[in-house]
C-alpha cells in the first residue's frame, strides 16, 4: 500500500502525517517537494530515531499548500494538536513569532510569541530571524515608541528622527504610521522595497559596498518575512473551508480544519455518489456535524450553489468572492482533486486488479465466485487444537461473519478436523437457512479437500471446495481443485488474492490458537473440579502452598475453611 501510495505524491510544497497500524499519527514532517521527501524515508540508510520512525509507518497522509512557508507553520499546527511521539522537538509551548503593534496610547513595534487576541498582530513568520531584522528595519522608519519606559526628556531616538517623543509631547497621533505599518505587514510592501532598492543601487554607485549589502539583506528579510501565507487567520474564529471534486462514478470530500484562526487538521473522503455531487457532498456534511459541533463558520467554494448552502446551514454558511478565504477553498479543492486522482490511480486499480483475480478463479472452478469462506486448522501437538473460518465478499474481508471453532472430534488429526469444522458450520446454515459461499477454501491440499469435500456430502450439498497448498517453507504456491494441482504465477492477480486470503485466514486461525493456549497454560487442576468456584479456588491457594498439600489436607481442616463433605469428595477425587 505504502508503495503504492508512494508513486502516487505530488511534487508541491506540504505537510506529511506517518501514521502507525492504530491509525495514531507518530510524526508530522513538512517539504518543499512532498513525493521526494516522503519517499527518502523509504530509501536508503537513516539514523537510529529515523530508522525506529520508519519501523512504526503503517500509512502515511499530506495536505498541499501553496508555499513553503505555508507548510512551517501547518506543520506547527498540526504537531501541537496532534503531539507525534516523534516529534518531541516542538512538543513544548513554543510558537513561531508574531509582529505586534501594541494596543497602548504610545505603542510600540515589537515581535512577540503570544498571539493574544490583538488586532494588530501580524504572522506567524516562521523565519524567526527574519522577523526580528524587519522590526528592526521599521522602527528605523516608523518613528513608533522605543523606550519599555518613557523617560523625562527626549532621548537619541527622537534627534534622530525614529521616534516622536511622548517623554514631551502629549496625545500624539499614531494612527498615520499604524496604518502604514499594517498595510506593510500584509503584504504591500513595494513601496519600502522601492526605496531600499535605490538606496542600495546609489550605495553601489558610490562604491559603499558594506552599506550596499546591508541595504540588500535588510530588501531580503523583508520579503522573507512578508511572503504570503494564507494557514493562518488573525481573528481567531473556529472555520472549516470545504470543497470537493468528482468524476462519473466518484467524489471526493476536502475539509480544511481550522480553530482559533489556524488550520489544525483536515477531513477528507472518496465515496461513490448516486445524487447530484453537489447534494451527496451536503448531505455527507450534515451527518457529519450531527454528530460533530458545528463551527462558528462554514466557509465553501464557488464549486457550490449559494443558495443550497444557505438552507442547508443557515448563517453560518458563506461562499467568499475573493481574499484569504477564497484562497484556502481554492487550496482544499485542489486537495480534494489530489485525493480524487490518487485514489482511482491506487484504491480503484486495487479494485479492478481483484475482480480480475475474481473472474480468473470464476473461470478456473466454472462457476461464478462473490462469496468466498475460508477454513484453517491450529494446534501444535495437539494442544489447543482449534479451528477457524473467515469471510471474503465484495472485494473484502467481512469480520463480522468471521468464526472460530473448538474442536470435539480430534487434539491432533488435521483431516478429521476439517471435517468437523465443515460439517458443523454447513449443518448450522441449512438449519438456518442462511446464505451459502459460492466457493469453499481449506489450507491443505488434497487431504484436507477430500475431508472436506466429504463432509459436505454427508449433508448433502454441492458447493465447490478447493485448497490452498503451501510449500516446504509455508509460502502459498498451488491451488488444489478436482484432484488437479494448479500452480500459480506469484505476479498474477490471482495469485496475490489467495495470498491475501491465505494470510487472512492463517493470522485469524494462529491469533485464536495462541489465546486459547495461553488461557489453558494459566488454569489450574481446581477449575475442574464441581464445587470449586473463585472463592473457594482463592481459600485454597492461601491456606496450602502447593497441590499435593490440598491432595493430604484432613478433611477437619477443609471444613474449616467452609467445605462441606460433598465438596471435599469432589475435591480429593478430582486431585487423585
Amino acid at each position: 500500500m505504502i508503495k503504492e501510495k508512494l508513486k502516487t505524491l505530488p511534487e508541491v510544497p506540504g505537510c506529511y502525517l506517518m501514521k502507525n497500524q492504530n491509525g495514531t499519527i507518530i510524526y508530522v514532517g513538512k517539504a518543499k517537494n512532498l513525493k521526494n521527501r516522503v519517499k527518502s524515508y523509504f530509501t536508503g540508510a537513516h539514523n537510529e530515531k529515523t530508522t525506529l520512525l520508519v519501523s512504526e509507518i503503517a500509512d502515511f497522509e499530506y495536505v498541499i499548500t501553496n508555499s513553503e512557508q505555508e507548510s512551517l507553520i501547518l506543520e506547527l499546527n498540526l504537531i501541537k494538536k496532534n503531539q507525534p511521539k516523534f516529534n518531541i522537538r516542538l512538543m513544548d509551548d513554543k510558537t513561531y513569532p508574531y509582529i505586534e503593534i501594541t494596543d497602548e496610547k504610545n505603542p510600540v513595534l515589537r515581535v512577540t510569541r503570544s498571539a493574544l487576541k490583538n488586532k494588530r498582530i501580524f504572522g506567524p513568520f516562521p523565519n524567526s530571524y527574519a522577523a526580528r531584522e524587519t522590526v528592526r528595519i521599521l522602527n528605523r522608519i516608523m518613528p513608533f515608541r522605543k523606550c519599555e519606559t518613557i523617560p523625562k526628556k527626549e532621548c537619541l531616538y527622537y534627534h534622530l528622527g525614529q521616534c516622536l517623543a511622548p517623554c514631551i509631547i502629549d496625545n500624539i497621533d499614531y494612527s498615520p504610521f499604524i496604518e502604514k505599518t499594517t498595510k506593510f505587514l500584509k503584504g504591500d510592501d513595494k513601496e519600502l522595497l522601492q526605496e531600499l532598492e535605490k538606496k542600495m543601487k546609489e550605495a553601489s554607485n558610490n562604491l559603499e559596498f558594506e552599506k550596499a549589502v546591508e541595504y540588500r539583506d535588510m530588501i531580503l528579510n523583508i520579503k522573507a518575512t512578508t511572503e504570503k501565507q494564507i494557514i493562518t487567520l488573525n481573528d481567531y474564529k473556529d472555520r472549516d473551508f470545504v470543497s470537493y471534486a468528482f468524476n462519473e462514478n466518484e467524489l471526493a470530500i476536502q475539509v480544511l480544519m481550522m480553530r482559533a484562526g489556524k488550520i489544525v487538521d483536515n477531513h477528507h473522503l472518496v465515496f461513490s455518489y448516486i445524487d447530484s455531487p453537489m447534494e451527496s457532498v451536503i448531505n455527507y456534511l450534515l451527518q457529519l456535524y450531527d454528530k460533530e459541533k458545528m463551527p462558528d463558520e462554514l466557509v465553501f467554494s464557488t464549486i457550490f450553489d449559494e443558495e443550497l448552502v444557505h438552507e442547508a446551514f443557515g448563517n453560518k454558511a458563506f461562499i467568499p468572492k475573493k481574499g484569504d478565504k477564497k484562497k484556502i477553498t481554492e487550496l482544499a479543492s485542489k486537495n480534494a482533486k489530489l485525493d480524487l486522482e490518487n485514489y482511482n490511480l491506487l484504491y480503484k486499480s486495487k479494485t479492478d486488479s481483484e475482480n480480475e483475480a475474481l473472474e480468473e478463479l470464476s473461470k478456473l472452478i466454472g462457476s461464478k465466485v462473490d462469496r468466498i469462506e475460508v477454513f484453517d486448522n491450529a494446534q501444535i501437538f495437539g494442544t489447543a487444537p482449534v479451528s477457524a473460518m473467515i469471510v471474503y465478499e465484495n472485494n473484502k474481508f467481512s469480520k463480522k461473519e468471521y468464526r472460530r471453532y473448538n474442536l470435539k472430534t480430534t487434539k491432533n488429526d488435521d483431516y478429521q478436523a476439517m471435517r468437523e469444522v465443515v460439517y458443523r458450520r454447513y449443518q448450522k446454515l441449512l438449519f438456518e437457512e442462511k446464505q451459502l459461499p459460492d466457493l469453499i477454501l481449506v489450507d491443505g491440499g488434497k487431504g484436507q479437500v477430500n475431508s472436506g469435500y466429504e463432509a459436505l456430502q454427508s449433508i448433502g450439498l454441492d458447493i465447490k471446495i478447493a485448497g490452498l497448498k503451501k510449500n516446504d517453507r509455508h509460502k502459498l504456491e498451488a491451488l488444489v481443485y478436482n484432484n488437479e494441482v494448479v500452480m500459480l504465477d506469484t505476479k498474477s492477480n490471482i495469485y496475490k488474492l489467495l495470498l491475501k486470503i491465505s494470510e487472512e485466514i492463517h493470522r485469524f486461525a494462529i491469533t485464536f490458537h495462541i489465546q486459547k493456549r495461553d488461557k489453558k497454560a494459566l488454569k489450574s487442576p481446581l477449575d475442574e473440579i464441581k464445587g470449586i468456584g473463585k472463592k473457594r479456588k482463592m481459600a485454597l491457594l492461601m491456606e496450602f502452598k502447593s497441590i499435593d498439600e490440598i491432595k493430604n489436607a484432613s478433611v477437619e481442616k477443609l471444613k474449616k475453611l467452609g467445605f462441606d463433605e460433598k465438596t471435599i469428595s469432589n475435591l480429593k477425587e478430582g486431585l487423585k
